[in-house]
């Protein structure tokens, strides 16, 4: 059985002060959630701040984006290495604000994910379609295009160690919610994408979903078959909020 994870994505956000208050109150009621796993994604300047506060928890940190390079003369990136360093176990890969807003293409998503993956590091893979797309009917195209160029970059073995995030880009800060139904249906192609090429992977492979996720509707989307847990972004700001998805995430393992 696939464990829940509830991932925090905390975008740009946070400060030193702000960041030792939330992390405080996650680690205080972590322990309600232990069936599900946590992990909390801030802005790199404090990973190393976080990754010390969550220091003999079960509570993982990850980073937001990552260097398609290993190193060198590549002025104000960051790579997996150091990542891995700092104590990062997991890395946002592709996520659509990264696509929409910095250009981030499939190829280029595909390399970071080899990056992170070549580090030993966990790559969550971020895939969706905007509301254009959804009301063209393309979204399973969207779907098998960004997971394929990823699949065709380093084949499926690596999938076995990823997890891949299900987020409609329309649903994404806009307080829209793809339904459960919604939700599961693109999941399930998502899980039949790699079962074509190994079942086992696919079998094994965690798949969250990002979307406006909040504890009044993570139950319900969580109890989906293929839906693994959550990406969560607003609503991974506040404790008490994070916690009762964490919260939902365990009741649903």
């Amino acid at each position: 059985m696939r464990t829940k994870l509830v991932a925090g994505n905390w975008k740009l956000n946070g400060s030193r002060d702000a960041n030792q208050r939330l992390v405080s109150g996650i680690l205080a009621g972590a322990s309600e959630a232990v069936a599900a796993e946590i992990l909390l994604c801030p802005p790199f300047v404090y990973l190393s701040e976080v990754s010390a506060q969550i220091s003999g928890s079960a509570v993982m940190v990850g980073a937001q984006n990552v260097a398609t390079e290993a190193g060198g003369a590549y002025t104000g990136e960051v790579a997996a290495a150091m990542l891995k360093d700092v104590g990062c176990s997991h890395v946002i890969i592709g996520h659509s604000e990264r696509r929409s807003l910095y250009a981030d293409t499939d190829e280029l998503v595909a390399a970071r994910f080899k990056a992170v993956h070549e580090q030993g590091l966990i790559p969550v893979l971020c895939v969706g379609e905007s509301l254009e797309e959804r009301e063209s009917g393309v979204t399973m195209s969207v779907i098998d295009r960004q997971v394929g160029a990823v699949l065709d970059a380093v084949g499926v073995n690596p999938f076995a160690l990823a997890i891949i995030a299900y987020e409609p880009v329309w649903a994404i800060g806009t307080g829209l919610t793809a339904t459960p139904e919604q939700a599961q249906e693109v999941h399930a192609h998502i899980r039949s994408i790699i079962a074509a090429s190994n079942a086992k992977i696919a079998a094994d492979l965690r798949i969250l979903y990002g979307g406006s996720v909040k504890g009044a509707n993570a139950s319900e989307l969580f109890t989906m078959e293929d839906i693994d847990g959550g990406l969560i972004g607003g609503a991974s700001l506040d404790a008490d909020e994070f916690l009762s998805i964490c919260r939902a995430a365990a009741g649903t393992n």
